[in-house]
């Protein structure tokens, strides 16, 4: 369990490492470690989320990465909307380390990068979006927490987007995301992976 990249501090032993990936057309150098997810390069779910946001449209304000892990989401988006601030939390404390170091070292200043056990200690209720593609290891309670808590951090008309393969939960996800918000859209589907987004009204 001390392992998994959604506890505290991962015990499995370093491994750290960097490469060169490209996001909105711009080259990230990324550091990662073990314990971290998807340390060997940016997910498919985290890239089809990021295609999905370039075409969706939020009120002016900030965002919020919730499992930003060692960062490709929030980072690119903070790269790609200089003039937001986007807010980055993580449980895992060796990832928050690796995103300030990427953060430093792709010179992205508009984040604000610290720990919180899913909402805990997040503290703005007025996010422009939340993004997220949350811990599915971690279990269904977290993965729901993470989608039926983000209305009370959104403001009116602000939105929620998860990124959720179809075989580990978006279907229960987007019921869920009807229940809590009224609404669901899937606005992207691509190799079983579903791009969920519900509104705050």
């Amino acid at each position: 369990m001390a392992d998994h990249y959604y506890t505290k501090d991962p015990s499995a032993k370093h491994a750290e490492k960097s490469w060169i990936f490209s996001l909105y057309g711009h080259d990230f150098n990324f550091n990662t470690d073990s314990g971290v997810f998807s340390k060997n390069t940016v997910d498919f779910g985290s890239r089809t989320l990021l295609d999905a946001l370039e075409e969706a449209e939020f009120p002016a304000g900030k965002i919020i990465d919730v499992g930003c892990g060692y960062g490709p989401i929030g980072l690119a988006i903070a790269y790609h909307h200089p003039k937001r601030q986007v807010d980055m939390v993580d449980v895992n404390e060796r990832a928050l380390d690796l995103v300030r170091k990427n953060a430093a070292e792709n010179q992205i200043k508009n984040v604000n990068i610290y720990s919180s056990d899913v909402y805990m200690d997040v503290v703005e209720t007025q996010y422009a979006a939340v993004i997220t593609n949350p811990p599915i290891r971690a279990g269904k309670k977290i993965v729901h927490s993470i989608l039926a808590g983000a209305k009370d951090h959104l403001m009116t008309g602000g939105s929620l987007i998860a990124v959720i393969q179809k075989k580990q939960g978006a279907p229960s996800a987007q019921v869920k995301m009807e229940e809590v918000f009224g609404n669901c859209e899937v606005l992207l589907k691509r190799k079983g992976y579903f791009i969920l987004k519900s509104v705050k009204n």
